[in-house]
């Protein structure tokens, strides 16, 4: 039984004891009231009797003590009883909040952990496909064959791996020379993107074994469209300590797969529509959310002050729980996180 489940049966039972016990403690109550009034009756009875009710008076008087007593050992189990229930609520209600709390880290876990899973596999795509032949071949002396059979062979990989909007060669200068999908992205070869920050990085690549990764963006080339660019080195032969001669990117199609992750989070029932599930990049800017609002434009106020994972309330009530990336395999991750913002019901 989860403890979420096992607090619910607690609480429950802890409602139906303080229901129970205030219903016997009021019959007790009620006894007691009705053996203080005989009590009284029969002390005035006595009174009438005179010296003959005296005996009668000493029995009167030890019922309305006895009946005192009663009533005072019901006041004290009622107190105690009802302390002891509201420290069991109160503790119930900490291990369900505690217990929400950490399933959310571990949901948070779980996005990241996905998406970094993920973009290991694009990793792996990026070096692998730098060493194509028609690849090299296109780097080593881009002529229009070369291009041509370079943009082939991209097209046909994009045709195996439809994760990608589209991928580019590039030479050393920043001029892209081939890219696979020149009938949709027409106007790619012979753009210059040198001063980009993702070229720069590949370009001072040392090694075939490296590879550089770029901040989720909008794309202008690709129609504007959300990507994570992953890039190598190409390099002669294919052969990782060869000289360089030019940079294979690979633009990712980020937001739908982005947004599967984040929108297949397995929440419970009834919590879809009270949470909100994001991942962060390492300026804890929104770069995916399950409501699809504020990608790419919102940073959020995240406190983690200085832990790797954990959960707190914000001053409105809701709960935050949050998991740095753990990395995966070979890919140790861009510093992104999974977040879970939940409005408690």
């Amino acid at each position: 039984m989860s403890s979420l489940k096992l607090a619910d049966v607690v609480g429950a039972s802890a409602h139906a004891l303080r229901s129970n016990a205030t219903s016997n403690l009021g019959l007790i109550q009620s006894i007691a009231n009705r053996m203080r009034l005989l009590a009284l009756n029969a002390l005035i009875e006595a009174a009438h009797a005179g010296e003959k009710g005296a005996g009668f008076s000493v029995v009167a008087q030890e019922v309305r003590t006895v009946s005192a007593e009663v009533e005072s050992l019901a006041a004290a189990l009622g107190q105690g009883l009802s302390t002891g229930v509201d420290d069991l609520t109160r503790a119930v209600e900490q291990l369900a909040s505690e217990a929400r709390a950490n399933r959310c880290v571990d949901l948070a876990l779980n996005a990241v952990e996905l998406i970094d899973r993920n973009l290991y596999e694009r990793t792996c795509d990026v070096r692998w496909w730098a060493t194509d032949a028609a690849v090299v071949a296109c780097a080593e002396q881009p002529t229009q064959a070369t291009a041509a059979h370079a943009s082939e062979r991209l097209g046909v990989i994009l045709s195996a791996y439809t994760v990608y909007l589209d991928l580019w060669l590039c030479d050393l200068r920043g001029r892209v020379i081939a890219n696979g999908r020149p009938d949709t992205y027409p106007g790619v070869v012979g753009t210059e993107v040198g001063a980009e920050p993702w070229f720069r990085e590949a370009a001072a690549l040392r090694s075939g074994d490296a590879f550089t990764a770029a901040d989720v963006r909008t794309e202008p080339h690709l129609g504007g469209a959300q990507v994570a660019t992953y890039c190598a080195s190409v390099r002669s032969d294919g052969r990782s300590d060869a000289p360089a001669l030019g940079v294979l990117a690979i633009h990712f199609d980020w937001q739908p797969q982005a947004q599967a992750i984040v929108q297949g989070v397995r929440l419970e029932a009834g919590e879809k529509d009270r949470t909100r599930v994001m991942l962060l990049d390492a300026r804890n800017r929104v770069i995916a959310c399950s409501r699809g609002e504020s990608v790419l434009s919102e940073t959020y106020p995240l406190r983690t002050e200085g832990r790797a994972q954990g959960h707190y309330r914000t001053d409105q009530g809701r709960l935050v729980a949050f998991h740095d990336t753990p990395g995966y395999e070979t890919y140790r991750g861009l510093g992104w996180r999974g977040v879970i913002e939940q409005r408690l019901a």
